[in-house]
């Protein structure tokens, strides 16, 4: 009896310390001061006009075409058309050209577009001073049909000449010489752009963007010979034009072969 009673007491003792621990952890919890809560910073957004879906180069643009979007302020561009700014600008951005494709969700952006002014689209989009020409071409003379619309080629220039030999008569020779280089291909036949994934234009027409001076050895050029384009990559696509600059250094040289002399034109 003695150690059941001494047991009940110490339990009794025990449950009595815990309750007086739990209440004075409440009461100094309740006294402290709570902890200020932190407001994330606010992000400041601004409306932005984008692309709704993807918008191919030269389809004209309607108002199902683009939306506003929120946008942070601090990366919104210079060149981003701002609802603050232009409030009206989807409607006057409606029935302009598409000079670059857009992407979806894209801002739209007025240095890829261009008014058409009821021009025909290859005219709108033609930057100032240059010509569009075509030269008829194959998948032999078009690089298998790898060649798309704003690539680069050279123009390659190949013709039948009569040149003396032994005999004392003379021998067909083919010559074949780049007469342009680094050439914006403008389309093939009528794709100005790459459409569903399309990755091969076989055509049997090439458009290219010309200066004038530039057109008019091209037309020489289409009756005296025939034409192929030479694609040319990308990183030698983007290097400075140096055709002009070489084409100046060409010069002549004299061949004698078979003790017949022959003037043949050399690039230094």
């Amino acid at each position: 009896m003695w150690k059941v009673k001494r047991m009940n007491t110490a339990r009794i003792v025990v449950l009595a310390v815990a309750i007086c621990a739990g209440g004075a952890a409440a009461y100094l919890a309740s006294g402290s001061d709570p902890k200020p809560v932190v407001e994330a910073p606010r992000l400041e957004t601004t409306d932005v006009l984008v692309a709704r879906s993807d918008i191919p180069m030269g389809q004209t643009v309607s108002a199902d075409d683009m939306q506003w979007q929120s946008w942070p302020s601090s990366t919104a561009s210079s060149s981003f058309i701002r609802r603050t700014d232009r409030a009206e600008a989807m409607s006057q951005i409606v029935g302009s050209i598409a000079r670059s494709p857009f992407l979806a969700g894209e801002p739209i952006r007025e240095t890829k577009l261009v008014k058409g002014a009821g021009s025909g689209f290859m005219a709108a989009i033609l930057p100032t001073g240059m010509r569009a020409i075509s030269t008829e071409i194959s998948p032999e003379t078009g690089a298998g049909g790898f060649i798309l619309p704003n690539d680069k080629v050279d123009v390659i220039l190949t013709k039948r000449e009569k040149a003396p030999d032994q005999s004392g008569g003379t021998a067909d020779v083919i010559n074949s010489e780049i007469i342009l280089s680094n050439i914006r291909v403008l389309a093939i036949d009528q794709t100005v752009g790459e459409k569903d994934g399309q990755k091969v234009v076989v055509g049997k027409t090439a458009t290219l963007e010309l200066k004038p001076e530039q057109a008019e050895s091209l037309a020489r050029a289409r009756q005296s010979g025939t034409l192929s384009l030479a694609l040319r990559s990308l990183v030698d696509a983007n290097q400075p034009d140096t055709s002009d600059e070489n084409r100046g250094k060409r010069g002549s040289v004299d061949i004698v072969r078979y003790g017949v002399p022959t003037t043949m034109t050399t690039r230094k």
